[in-house]
């Protein structure tokens, strides 16, 4: 007798970006999917990113970011949806939970954590 699929799935995993350890965890609800991104072992700052549902073009959705706890700041937002859009895209356009404790968020580094969380997807 085989063993029933998990209600919920998750994935995890850790690599070294330009010499930090971050680590990355997926999981994938029903109604949203929860990426947490870290260097410094904590879920860090909890961000929102959803499509918008007001988007003319289907084929490139736009996506609101909303900081629900942390630093609420420019850089958040525009990390948030470089990091979650493509999760939310590949996910049939699910609204994502991003929690982000980053030490570096050089654009080299995002495109980085951006394939670690390629690597570790559920969806």
């Amino acid at each position: 007798m085989s063993s029933p699929e998990p209600i919920i799935r998750s994935r995890q995993t850790e690599k070294e970006v330009n010499g930090i350890l971050t680590q990355v965890v997926c999981t994938e609800f029903s109604n949203y999917i929860l990426v947490v991104l870290t260097q410094y072992g904590k879920i860090g700052t909890l961000i929102s990113v959803t499509p918008d549902s007001r988007s003319n073009d289907i084929s490139t959705p736009t996506f609101s970011t909303k900081v629900l706890l942390g630093k609420d700041e420019p850089l958040t937002h525009v990390c948030a949806k470089h990091l979650a859009t493509f999760v939310s895209q590949e996910a049939g356009n699910r609204p994502i939970l991003l929690g982000l404790a980053l030490k570096d968020s050089s654009l080299d580094s995002i495109k980085q954590m951006k394939e670690i969380i390629k690597s570790c997807q559920v969806w």
